[in-house]
């Protein structure tokens, strides 16, 4: 039977799982507070939240959640980083931490974007992602450009005629002068 504790913690990891875009698994062998202090600040201002707990009541809580669940992530001293906003942000965040000199205790696992499992190197490839964004922007780009061009060759008959039209006066006012 579980204890109340236990209960109480699984409702708080479902609550902090409701809103999340991502979830990604880390072990945190051998990392100091102060280094544990820095990722969380930075995976704060990258709009996550790191939270250590056991693994049985996070798998309980990712079931309740309606996320699936990682099994085979979840072995050892492990770290959950929920996103709540933009993931490849979070997961950036995330990496750039574990690739810095004295900070390689921290290694990603893989994690859950939605639905779907991801493997280690597929948050790695996440991360590698221009922000959310930044890929708005560039999709605005390529389906404005069509419309430009299509502008652009439409107005240039307009464009080639008033050319046209002025050669003509210019051909007449010389001619008037002569």
């Amino acid at each position: 039977m579980p204890s109340q504790t236990n209960i109480e913690q699984v409702a708080r990891l479902k609550e902090l799982l409701s809103d999340a875009s991502a979830v990604f698994v880390s072990e945190y062998r051998s990392l100091t507070v102060s280094q544990m202090t820095e990722v969380r600040a930075k995976l704060r201002e990258a709009g996550g939240e790191m939270k250590v707990a056991k693994n049985t009541l996070m798998r309980i809580a990712m079931k309740e959640a309606g996320l699936p669940v990682v099994e085979d992530m979840t072995a050892g001293p492990n770290v959950y980083t929920v996103a709540h906003g933009d993931p490849v942000t979070v997961a950036k965040a995330l990496l750039e931490f574990s690739r810095q000199k004295g900070n390689e205790a921290l290694s990603i696992k893989g994690g859950v974007l939605g639905k779907k499992v991801l493997s280690a190197a597929e948050v790695e490839a996440l991360s590698a992602l221009p922000p959310r964004e930044v890929l708005l922007s560039q999709l605005l780009g390529a389906i404005g450009s069509p419309l430009y061009g299509l502008v652009n060759v439409l107005s240039g008959s307009a464009r080639m005629l008033v050319t046209c039209l002025n050669q003509i006066k210019m051909q007449k006012e010389k001619a008037a002068t002569a």
